[in-house]
């Protein structure tokens, strides 16, 4: 093999490949980091990275390759959890171009893919047929078919319609050498050697293989056999890409019931859920899942007991397939249930189930578990027994773990708080590894029953077939692939399990950050950990109100994702790739587009918040460098308007952004992009307005906060919400200021710029005239819900060493949170029109929108708020270069909304920047909540 580390020969394999392929060639640092890890413990760094168009393109790459002795690695969506979509060579990437639905037949009940097509694209196609694809990871949004074919796949209904080798009829294949190979039955498609390696191994073929519905470990060659249809492409099914590079697939689809209904079934643990899963089987449900309590983050809508089954029914008939899950729920002894055939709440409690991937990765008390031994299968009815054992070998090496998983199968997925940190705690990994495979052995079971073996589990295959077994795997991967050139280190000749391990490059001691990190023990290092590479992020299609992650979704481009920003800040950590740190152009440039949103807060399994990462790193990006013009001209936006607040000269300001030669030269020189329209700024702030009125002196007190974008720019709205207020007997007063010092503010703008050396100046001042009102215990309203959001999470992590920040921050409130607890008999006016907008990301993010939720309907204010972001974002959308992915956000999911909302309805977005860019892109006043209240005080419809 090429020594990869040579980087002359590096660029002459790059060059190469630009003359040859009509795809992407990238083996620049960016393009490299993104694709060194996978979901799972491991971490390898490629040569490079193609995006092959066709076919030809990756016959191409596989010549040169063969030639150099690069290794070749076929990568879909990266969410395998064993390291066999990572490598040293040259990484595939399929989900770029060769992603497509080519054919569906719905007579035949098949369809044609591509290896990078997703999950759900086919199931979205297949849909109107009344027909759908079996498997269904719970990665099913980001997961690609060509991988579910590399690694078997088979998620939560493969009780009813198997893995995906069951699924499969015939691929096209291209060898390490070149050849085009059909893989079918009858020996189609087999390589030369391939039908004479078989036939001579007949009776091991026979017997050396477990008879399980969740057996993935090795290769399946007991597919061969004569008697299961000598089925070269489901032998296939499994191996990793260690045999072929997939092109192309023809697979079955199955007829999708018309009806469904969910019995949730509760267990006093998951022990007693396990043992009661096999008992279901006989009456032939679609899924029998199983969880514990320590999985869910919240129990709301899930019937008591501290382990559920998820038992799914199918009929012709919601009545139907409602009488069969309470058929289940008759024949199970629970201690409680419940059956839903509401489709969206169905789909709400399977989110509960399908998050398991990532609230794995957390104990209840925070600490990390990583997977690693996430999905061995033993048969259903052993289940009970094998968890037993299961967890008294956990307590026996000091470890934890939640199990959950398909139940119905006998396959469970399990993280554990291993430490891969430590020498030691790496050694008891390996023990545990060793043992644990021992006991699924001893069980009947599988070490791999759906992920694959990849690297966390092929050095432990002998443990499961023998040596001769596995000696067997080694020759037909010969037969296949004779130079080892196909993801060398997997499944066969494998490397040990703990080399490689991601954790191992990173700095041995915390790295110096202004943050406090809480939910990480203030370490950087482990808020970066948190990224396990499960990808919720790279959905293209924001369902509900999720938001996590706008700009992938506009970009498509695995850098501009939650996941992609995550990888290289991890490998600017390691210092191995990135080698410039917190300087890193390369980090840089991918954070550029994150429109520090804070989706990922809420909507990442693991809670990763790169807006808070963004921040972080800025600020040591440009510590003691110059800024980007923007970071002076809307980063200090606060500093600005008092200015000209203090000399009166908006009418002069908002004149000259009106002339349209100075505007293009304020905008250039302010870093805004030329297309955006300067917002005109108050003649008269809030604040003066409220000094200049007649004030309540009854009702509980709250001290409403002059946000910089309801003092200076929407000072209407902060009028509304004192009107809205005192309509509802509560007393309204605001913050003391100090003349020429300024008066509160949350930091916003200076931490979204990662200035955060003056985002704490500015706190701690805020702080100090906060001060008398937090000995009261006053709550604070705040109206604008990014400064809101400031409030709660930025204020006490930035100043995490006064305990002043956290009480001011448990004092926010929303505006309907401060009716809603502090005016609970007071009934506001009868709007009684139907709503369009979306809900701000930050109060989805970090606020929560209950308290509103409940506002909207006693007013009469009907329908849904749509979710995703507006793409504004406060600076994000006016800085040079932003404005295409911003105008695509908004085209996303705000824009559809309100061009399709009837022409009587409430255009609602609480934060200015909603606003603004409804005004901005389609010309539509849209309006804060109080406003709309403060209307209908008056009898005004507005």
């Amino acid at each position: 093999m090429t020594d990869l580390s040579d980087l002359s020969d590096l660029s002459g394999i790059e060059a190469e490949l630009r003359g040859l392929v009509r795809g992407e060639v990238a083996f620049d640092v960016t393009a490299r980091a993104l694709v060194t890890m996978d979901a799972s413990n491991y971490r390898r760094v490629p040569a490079g990275v193609v995006a092959p168009r066709d076919a030809d393109d990756v016959a191409a790459v596989l010549e040169v390759c063969r030639a150099r002795g690069v290794p070749v690695v076929a990568r879909g969506g990266g969410t395998s959890i064993a390291g066999q979509a990572t490598g040293t060579g040259v990484v595939l990437d399929f989900t770029r171009h060769m992603n497509g639905l080519l054919e569906l037949d719905p007579v035949t009940r098949t369809a044609v893919v591509q290896p990078g097509l997703v999950l759900d694209r086919l199931q979205e196609a297949a849909a109107p047929h009344g027909l759908r694809f079996g498997p269904d990871p719970s990665t099913h949004s980001r997961c690609t078919l060509g991988g579910m074919i590399g690694n078997n796949s088979c998620g939560s209904h493969s009780v009813a319609w198997g893995t995906t080798a069951d699924s499969v009829r015939e691929l096209s294949v291209i060898t390490a050498r070149g050849q085009l190979l059909r893989p079918g039955q009858d020996w189609a498609g087999a390589p030369d050697g391939l039908r004479a390696l078989a036939e001579g191994e007949l009776a091991r073929l026979r017997t050396g293989f477990p008879d399980l519905p969740r057996r993935i470990s090795g290769y399946a060659l007991d597919a061969l056999l004569p008697e299961r249809g000598a089925d070269v492409a489901r032998s296939f099914c499994g191996s990793e890409g260690t045999l072929g590079i997939l092109t192309e697939a023809v697979v079955r689809l199955v007829e999708a019931p018309r009806a469904r209904a969910l019995a949730v079934l509760g267990y006093g643990d998951e022990s007693g859920a396990a043992e009661a899963a096999a008992g279901l089987l006989p009456l032939g449900p679609l899924t029998v899942e199983g969880m514990a309590a320590d999985l869910v983050r919240s129990p709301a809508g899930l019937p008591e007991g501290g382990a559920w089954l998820f038992v799914e029914t199918g009929g012709e008939t919601a009545a139907e397939a409602r009488a069969r899950a309470e058929a289940i729920v008759r024949a199970a002894d629970v201690v409680d249930s419940l059956v839903v055939t509401d489709p969206a709440a169905q789909r709400a409690l399977w989110r509960i189930r399908e998050d398991a991937s990532g609230t794995a990765t957390r104990m209840p008390d925070g600490s990390e578990a990583w997977p690693g031994w996430e999905d061995c299968a033993v048969p259903p009815a052993r289940l009970g027994a094998y968890l037993r054992d299961f967890r008294t070998l956990l307590t026996a090496h000091g470890l934890r773990g939640t199990p959950y998983g398909h139940f119905g199968d006998g396959c469970i997925h399990v993280r554990i708080d291993f430490d891969l940190l430590t020498e030691a705690g790496v050694g008891r990994f390996r023990r545990f590894s060793e043992e644990l495979a021992d006991l699924v052995v001893a069980h009947g079971g599988s070490l791999s029953g759906e992920h694959g073996d990849g690297q966390a589990r092929a050095e432990l295959l002998p443990r499961m077939y023998g040596t001769q077994t596995v000696g067997l795997f080694e020759r037909a991967k010969a037969v296949w692939d004779p130079d080892d050139l196909l993801n060398p280190g997997m499944l066969v000749r494998p490397a040990p399990l703990d080399a490689g391990l991601r954790f191992a490059v990173l700095p041995r001691r915390p790295v110096d950050v202004a943050f406090g990190y809480p939910a990480d023990d203030g370490d950087f290092r482990a808020a970066v950990r948190r990224c396990v590479g499960v990808a919720k992020c790279r959905t293209t299609t924001a369902t509900g109100s999720a938001v996590m992650c706008p700009s992938y979704r506009a970009t498509g481009e695995e850098e501009h994702s939650t996941r992609g920003r995550a990888r290289l800040l991890h490998e600017m950590l390691a210092g191995e790739l990135v080698t410039d740190g917190w300087r890193s152009t390369e980090v840089r440039d991918a954070l550029d587009l994150c429109l520090s949103c804070k989706g990922c807060r809420s909507d990442c399994p693991v809670g990763v918040d790169m807006a808070t990462y963004k921040a972080e790193f800025l600020h040591h990006h440009y510590q003691g460098r110059r800024r980007p013009a923007a970071h002076y001209s809307m980063g200090r936006l606060p500093v600005w308007l008092r200015w000209v607040a203090r000399t009166r000269t908006a009418p002069l300001l908002n004149g000259l952004a009106s002339v349209g030669l100075l505007a293009r030269a304020g905008k250039r020189l302010g870093g805004i992009e030329p297309e955006r329209e300067i917002p005109r700024v108050a003649t008269r702030t809030f604040s003066r307005w409220w000094r200049r009125r007649k004030r309540s002196t009854t009702g509980d007190l709250l001290v409403l906060w002059p946000d910089t974008f309801t003092e200076h720019l929407s000072p209407s709205v902060g009028q509304a919400a004192v009107r809205v207020l005192e309509a509802a007997g509560l007393r309204v007063a605001l913050p003391p200021s100090r003349p020429f010092g300024g008066g509160v503010c949350c930091g916003l703008t200076y931490v979204s710029t990662g200035q955060l050396d003056r985002a704490r100046a500015v706190l701690r001042r805020t702080l100090d005239l906060m001060e008398p009102a937090l000995r009261r215990g006053v709550p604070v309203v705040v109206l604008e819900p990014s400064c809101a959001a400031a409030l709660r999470a930025d204020l006490p992590e930035l100043l995490h060493d006064d305990p002043r920040a956290a009480r001011l921050a448990s004092a926010v409130l929303t505006f309907a949170e401060a009716l809603e607890r502090h005016a609970p008999d007071w009934t506001p006016p009868a709007v009684d029109r139907p709503v369009a907008g979306q809900t701000h990301c930050h109060q989805h993010a970090v606020l929560g929108d209950t308290a509103d939720r409940a506002l909207r309907a006693s007013a009469g204010l009907t329908g849904e708020l749509s979710g995703g972001c507006c793409g504004l974002a406060g600076n994000f959308g006016f800085e040079k270069g932003h404005f295409e992915v911003s105008t695509a956000c908004a085209e996303e999911q705000l824009l559809p909304s309100v061009r399709e909302a009837p022409e009587e309805a409430v255009i609602l977005a609480d934060g200015f920047s909603c606003r603004t860019q409804l005004r901005q892109l389609a010309g539509v006043r849209g309006r804060h909540l109080a406003e709309v209240l403060a209307e209908g005080l008056d009898g005004n419809r507005g």
